[in-house]
């Protein structure tokens, strides 16, 4: 490679109309690489490239471009704003070294844009933030500034400002107060700019840019660039401060052969597509690879060594918009599409498994049961679903044999509309859906153990004893192996345990997910001649769900997080419904004869919630939402989840079952 080729891998991240894939456009024209920019409204954007996002006018899926910026390529993940689609922006997020946060001047910092720089902080991910829209009236600039500060804190510098009066300026200049500014955002991240800031010693312009670069790469200092898409105001500003400011990506990772595939895609001429980020190494047309995911270190459920997946990539393209440019190879630092790994999933590595970022913009908190129009057509409809869950996983497709029903998870009634219009335009399938219900979840309700021993009928021999320990809300499942000596219980055993324990989750009494504890495996036994692994993958269901049921397990329910506004005089009948609906709110915000409400609403009493406000209010209330947090169910209050398959309590008909003595579809 040479030493003079740089990469940016960039994701274009915001929440749904903040004018995120204006700018993408903006930047292809800029850069030259199109003749003018697409509109979102004329549906002839490079990014939104499909027939469904031409119709809606919304981006539904990530799509990749590619600019030349002086020594730089940039290559540009344009994401999807609307938060029933967050899965594709968690999963690029995989795949990237910065990203560029976009945020309205007129609607400023709003829920889907806080919950993704929640991610961004947590993963101490490099982001310049571009304030768009500085032409609309209500504009304001500075008001975003400080939103942003009062949210995450004093690490955002401004590199220019509007021109003249706020809401009315349609050109920018470099910020006069740059240096001051910087100087007291900086002087708490670096000491040389601290002792000159309090010694009142001048400090260059040079100098603060120096260590604002060395602080944004870090992920601790966040550049703003200001400016109007729509119009190309600031887009000059913004790629200089995208190249000065964001790391190199052909200096980050590994010396070794590393690559996550982050997207998966169908295509009826080259098949499954996986879009892949090389961390290390590179990768050619017709090599054979490898594919391993962090989840493979345990043995499959029949206790055997699971079936390497080693395929040969048949080609390596490029893909920008909907049209793909044969590369024949891709190099450390850049991203492509590779085509013939039939058996590639999202998240699997290729090569070195590099250290995985926390991702939490996705929780599906609603279900809904597909019906095919035609009922002889079930079964592709399961086939088909099952290959739309590869590209999106959070659907959580499962097809109950016994039922006969079709099941999928969703975040809202749009992602409906979509996966309808897919089941139609790809696969001719029509179909409807029943009524969004609420998922709910389950976790302990107090320390507890469960126990079982499988010693009957012979040959078998598995004792499992875990301890279930409640942790705080949101902090998932944690599975701790303990000191059970090896000569008491084999650690490969151990791992059957873990493995089988991390399945049996899935469903627990009621029938939901449980989550938020941690699982100790403080007891059990093998036998050196009757034991078989499948032993443990027996024992260990009906150890978790008798100490689930020993701790008392308690019914959560999802809440959003929301953010209502609308005019003053409406403020005590808004009030009175969040009451009504068992929300809670913040102190209301009044200003210029409009009313701001920030609540969090159960999502059981408050689904048709949007459609009840706009005729409240005769069309003039508005209200932003996003996934909050799961929280105990009111004592009382009681949910059950028909159960998939054989339930592990009814102990003599689950061993029957395992030992295949009978069949029923799980």
């Amino acid at each position: 490679m040479s030493d003079k080729k740089k990469i940016i891998n960039l994701g274009i991240l915001a929440h749904v109309d903040a004018g995120k894939t204006t700018v993408t456009e903006n930047l292809l024209y800029f850069c030259g690489k199109t003749r003018s920019p697409g509109s979102v409204d004329s549906g002839n954007t490079v990014t939104d490239s499909s027939e469904i996002e031409k119709k809606r006018g919304i981006s539904v899926f990530s799509s990749g471009a590619d600019i030349q910026y002086g020594d730089f390529t940039v290559n540009i993940i344009d994401t999807p704003g609307h938060v029933d689609f967050a899965g594709e922006a968690e999963r690029s997020i995989m795949s990237l070294d910065a990203a560029l946060i976009v945020v309205s001047a007129v609607e400023g910092l709003q829920s889907h844009t806080e919950n993704i720089m929640q991610t961004i902080i947590h993963n101490k991910l490099p982001c310049v933030f571009f304030v768009n829209k500085i032409d609309r009236a209500g504009s304001s600039f500075k008001r975003v500034v400080n939103e942003l500060s009062e949210a995450f804190g004093k690490r955002f510098v401004c590199l220019n400002v509007p021109v003249g009066e706020e809401s009315k300026g349609c050109s920018v200049a470099p910020n006069e107060d740059f240096r001051t500014e910087a100087s007291e955002v900086l002087a708490e991240y670096n000491d040389s700019i601290m002792e000159k800031y309090l010694s009142d010693e001048e400090i260059s312009d040079i100098e603060l840019q120096s260590v604002l670069s060395n602080e944004c790469a870090k992920g601790e200092v966040y550049p703003v660039v200001c400016g109007s898409a729509m119009y190309g105001i600031g887009i000059g500003e913004l790629l200089d401060a995208v190249v000065k400011n964001l790391p190199d990506s052909t200096k980050i990772g590994t010396d070794k052969l590393s690559g996550v595939i982050y997207k998966i895609e169908h295509d009826k001429t080259f098949g499954v597509l996986s879009h892949v980020r090389m961390f290390g190494g590179s990768l050619n047309a017709r090599d054979t690879v490898v594919l391993k995911s962090p989840k493979d270190d345990a043995p499959s459920n029949d206790g055997e060594e699971r079936e390497e997946r080693s395929e040969k990539i048949a080609q390596i393209r490029k893909k920008v918009g909907g049209k793909f440019f044969d590369t024949g190879t891709v190099e450390k630092g850049d991203i492509a599409v590779l085509c013939g790994l039939s058996k590639a999933k999202v998240g699997d590595y290729i090569g070195e498994i590099t250290a995985e970022r926390r991702l939490d913009l996705v929780n599906p908190f609603l279900q809904v049961s597909v019906i095919p129009e035609d009922e002889t057509k079930l079964t592709a409809l399961a086939s088909a679903l099952a290959e739309l869950s590869r590209e999106e996983p959070y659907i959580n497709y499962r097809w109950e044999k016994s039922e006969r029903e079709v099941v999928i998870s969703i975040t809202g009634k749009i992602q409906l509309e979509i996966i309808a219009n897919l089941l139609l335009e790809r696969y001719g399938l029509k179909v409807t859906f029943t009524p969004p219900s609420v998922i709910y979840k389950e976790t302990p309700g107090m320390r507890a153990e469960g126990f079982e021993a499988y010693t009957m009928p012979k040959p078998c021999w598995a004792v499992v004893q875990l301890l279930l320990e409640p942790t705080k809300r949101g902090s998932g499942v944690s599975f701790d192996m303990g000191n059970v000596p090896n000569n008491q219980l084999f650690y490969r055993y151990q791992s059957h345990i873990k493995q089988s324990f991390f399945t049996s989750i899935e469903q627990g009494i009621y029938g939901w997910e449980v989550t938020d504890f941690k699982c100790t495996l403080i007891g059990g036994e093998h036998h050196t001649i009757h034991t078989h692994p499948l032993d443990f993958f027996v024992a260990t269901p009906v150890a978790f769900l008798r100490g689930l049921t020993n701790s008392r397990s308690r019914l959560l329910e999802p809440y959003l997080k929301v953010r209502i506004g609308a005019p003053e005089e409406y403020m005590g009948k808004i009030t009175g419904d969040i009451v009504m609906m068992r929300g809670e709110f913040d102190t209301p915000v009044i200003k210029n004869g409009k009313t701001t409400i920030e609540a969090f609403l159960p999502v059981a009493d408050s689904m048709d919630y949007p459609t009840r406000l706009a005729s409240l209010t005769g069309g003039k209330g508005m209200i932003h939402s996003a996934f909050g947090f799961y929280r105990e169910c009111p004592d009382g209050f009681m949910k059950t989840c028909k159960r998939r398959g054989v339930d592990p309590l009814d102990r003599a008909k689950w061993i029957l079952h395992c030992r295949g003595a009978i069949t029923e579809g799980i």
